[in-house]
């Protein structure tokens, strides 16, 4: 028997004003929408948090701001319920787990969507900077681009899965890191980097944190780190790290901290063909690496970048947490201190993942 859901009028949204470095964030009634023939309505039960959706509200990126598409809720980061289909919708059904990603949709018809790199596809629409995003409980999504949850992954679990950890897998996948290869992870207490430190696990790497800090310590540890490197203590990380790693250094470093790009090429030590992946999004001008070409040529080391997961990265870390592989460490808020937990994150006060309960 089909459920049936009473949807209201209007549904509580986060709301931005003044977007900049003095932006404010409200929690307000907003109008909630209509499914067109090929969207599915979604009733969100938690939205993650992420510093991306900080970058939007601070208007700190080389992209257009969010005032520029007419949108006022970032997020990109939601898990709920389909609480009503288009007429052309034959993927998804009312009572259906589901959850929305990074990117709304993407064209599917240019030759990246062909190669399997949809996450770069140049005609994507941005969740919660082009479209109204997951800060609102209430969103439409496109039927075709809507990540079903499977049985046995809590909201909590699954919602910030739609970037961070899709995002972290994709990055692993992409280093060509094999079992047993040393995973450096500057930051890797925080919430996108805490999910690399649980997939590299699962996926036989020798994961190391570089973080500061007892708490993120303790999570690192607990979450599968087989080090960690306070950088507040140690003199010389990049030498540490050598340590740690057969004396030789990493195979692969996983910047998710923007400030670890100036000093990231040094955690390779002396290995060849290491890699450095680019993850975090640093404010446009702060992030530059200085490289010397040696340094790829010598040793066949080279720097990559990734952006978000592709669907098939979202389907993939949904299964690891459905066999327990990838657990979520999250403070969770109700919906009317969302401003107080955005807040929080912007000044790093966050071990692992913070996410927003809608109905708290």
């Amino acid at each position: 028997m089909a459920q049936h859901f009473d949807i209201p009028k209007e549904c509580k949204a986060g709301v931005i004003y003044n977007e900049g470095p003095d932006f404010e964030l409200k929690v307000e009634m907003v109008p909630v929408p209509e499914p067109g023939p090929d969207d599915v309505l979604l009733k969100l039960n938690v939205t993650g948090i992420c510093y991306s959706d900080v970058h939007y509200m601070l208007n700190d990126l080389s992209a257009p701001p969010i005032s520029y598409f007419g949108v006022r809720s970032p997020g990109h980061e939601g898990a709920g319920v389909v609480v009503k289909t288009g007429a052309n919708v034959k993927n998804f059904k009312v009572g259906d787990r589901a959850g929305i990603k990074p990117l709304m949709d993407v064209c599917r018809s240019c030759e990246v969507c062909w190669q399997g790199k949809e996450n770069h596809c140049p005609n994507a629409i941005h969740t919660g900077l082009m479209v109204t995003g997951t800060y609102q409980q209430y969103v439409v999504s496109p039927a075709r681009y809507t990540s079903p949850i499977p049985e046995g992954v809590p909201d909590e679990v699954a919602a910030p899965i739609m970037c961070s950890a899709s995002t972290m897998l994709r990055s692993l996948t992409e280093s060509k890191l094999r079992p047993h290869n040393w995973a450096v992870f500057p930051g890797g207490g925080g919430g996108v980097g805490i999910q690399g430190v649980q997939l590299a696990k699962a996926m036989g790497f020798r994961p190391i944190v570089i973080d500061t800090g007892d708490s993120k310590k303790k999570l690192s540890l607990e979450m599968g780190a087989e080090a960690f490197i306070d950088f507040k203590e140690i003199d010389d990380v990049a030498e540490e790290v050598k340590k740690i790693a057969d004396g030789i250094g990493a195979h692969g470093v996983f910047v998710t901290a923007p400030s670890a790009y100036a000093n990231a090429t040094k955690l390779t030590g002396d290995r060849v063909g290491a890699v450095v992946m680019c993850i975090g999004l640093p404010p446009v001008g702060t992030g530059q690496m200085t490289v010397d070409p040696n340094w790829c040529i010598v040793k066949g080391r080279r720097i990559e970048g990734t952006l978000v997961g592709t669907m098939e990265d979202t389907d993939r870390a949904l299964k690891y947490a459905q066999r327990g592989l990838l657990k979520q460490i999250c403070e969770v808020y109700p919906i009317d201190r969302m401003a107080e937990a955005v807040d929080k994150l912007r000044k790093g006060q966050v071990a692992g993942r913070m996410v927003v309960d809608f109905n708290a």
